[in-house]
């Protein structure tokens, strides 16, 4: 471990698509959605301690959520909790940590993690984030870490990389560009051909080179954001940041560098990945009873009930009869009877709901 390695994680989303237990006021990354104990953006920082050290990690949240991540964890200093006052997209957010962080650096390699992903075998996972950090650091690469597709998902933006190199899991090879979220058909084709990862979201990047590239590919940013570093790591900072945000556009990295760039590599991952963007992605990894349940409370039962998810708080006494195929939440007394086949319309019954209100 190097102190020049630093992370910064992404913790400013809303996570809609888990409502009612993921909420404005408290979106998924702040909720024990496995029901372990842990929330997701504790696991995040935990599985990080393990390639960075404490005091280099930075969380990066929307202001409004600053006193939940100062809760679950309690360790983060406060002046490592990075606010954004606005929603801009990942570019935005980029661009000030990696500013702030090569202000105090210049040698710094920056891993930027969502916090709301969940990644099993996390010794493989720090085998392959130690690759990406080595090829950045050493090549001046710009990385993300590529997951070997499992089905030909059409939620996920896919990395696709040369076949003449004859890649294998755990490989760096260079990309050759990004794909669009497919239709079915396309996605499919993908799979067949073997040398299409999906896209992680997961970056490893020297702060340096990224800033570099933020200059040649999105020169409003970097002029906005990284042209004059003087004001970070001072009491000026957070008004600094405040009208770089309400100037700046919004604007993912993907489509402000990620696409653009000629310099990108994939290190092609063997560790166990979901984003955990749905209740049935998230159903996927969770205990299955002997009817393909799976349930999440303590007095939850069931009568001829297949193929469900249950999420319900540990007092709440539940009976489910006759029921196949459905999600079924409730979160502070608001109570979701979905059918899983109809998920993909959750966010339309959202907006009817409020239209309503």
């Amino acid at each position: 471990m190097t102190n020049n390695n630093y992370a910064v994680i992404m913790a400013g989303g809303v996570g809609s698509r888990f409502w009612p237990l993921s909420t404005p006021e408290r979106p998924k990354q702040f909720i024990d959605v496995l029901g372990i104990g842990k929330t997701l953006i504790q696991m995040t920082y935990e599985r990080l301690l393990n390639i960075v050290p404490a005091q280099n990690i930075y969380i990066l949240t929307n202001e409004k959520y600053v006193e939940l991540v100062r809760t679950q964890l309690p360790d983060i200093d406060r002046g490592s909790i990075l606010t954004e006052p606005q929603r801009k997209n990942t570019a935005p957010c980029i661009a000030y940590a990696a500013a702030k962080i090569t202000a105090i650096d210049k040698d710094a390699c920056m891993i930027v993690c969502p916090s709301d992903h969940l990644i099993l075998k996390e010794e493989l996972f720090k085998n392959i984030v130690e690759t990406a950090v080595k090829n950045a650091s050493e090549n001046d690469k710009i990385v993300t870490l590529g997951i070997k597709p499992t089905r030909p998902d059409t939620g996920y933006g896919y990395i696709e990389f040369s076949k003449e190199q004859h890649a294998q899991a755990g490989d760096v090879t260079k990309v050759l560009q990004f794909r669009e979220k497919p239709n079915l058909e396309t996605a499919e084709v993908f799979i067949k051909s073997g040398n299409f990862y999906w896209n992680s979201g997961i970056f490893v990047w020297k702060s340096a080179v990224v800033i570099d590239a933020l200059e040649k590919y999105q020169k409003d940013l970097f002029d906005l954001f990284c042209a004059d570093t003087s004001n970070y790591n001072t009491d000026r900072e957070q008004e600094f940041v405040n009208k770089a945000f309400e100037a700046c556009q919004d604007i993912s990295i993907d489509y402000a560098v990620m696409e653009k760039a000629d310099n990108v590599d994939v290190v092609l991952a063997t560790f166990d990945w979901s984003d955990l963007g749905t209740w049935k992605s998230l159903n996927e990894h969770l205990e299955k009873d002997t009817f393909n349940n799976s349930i999440i409370g303590g007095k939850v039962y069931t009568f001829n009930v297949k193929n469900c998810l249950v999420n319900v708080p540990e007092d709440k006494v539940v009976l489910i009869d006759g029921l196949s195929d459905h999600i079924i939440v409730e979160s502070d007394n608001v109570l979701m009877i979905l059918k899983t086949s109809h998920e993909q319309e959750l966010k339309n019954y959202l907006k009817a709901i409020e239209e309503k209100s």
